[in-house]
């Protein structure tokens, strides 16, 4: 990756444990650096990544620890129905 395009790179990580939480929280968030190591965290340990430039932009507005809003509830679900499939696919779930 070009250093232009790696200060721009943002990542938001999201946890969804249906027991505890009303909808998923933002758990990470970052620019630069701290969106790298996201990333690389997340496929050290196996965790599927989604990746949609405005959706992050705008979860990115977000402080860490707050559940997304009832306007993310749509989209969230769409990239929480994609991994779920990854995960039954692999036999993870």
């Amino acid at each position: 990756m070009r250093e232009a395009e790696e200060k721009h790179r943002i990542a938001v990580a999201l946890r969804y444990r249906s027991q505890e939480d009303n909808a998923p929280r933002v758990v990470a968030s970052g620019h630069g650096e701290i969106a790298k190591q996201i990333l690389e965290l997340a496929r050290q340990h196996g965790i599927p990544i989604h990746e949609d430039p405005a959706v992050v932009e705008a979860l990115a507005q977000l402080e860490v620890g707050t559940q997304i809003p009832p306007e993310f509830y749509q989209v969230v679900a769409e990239i929480l129905a994609f991994i779920y499939s990854i995960d039954k696919k692999s036999g993870t779930r």
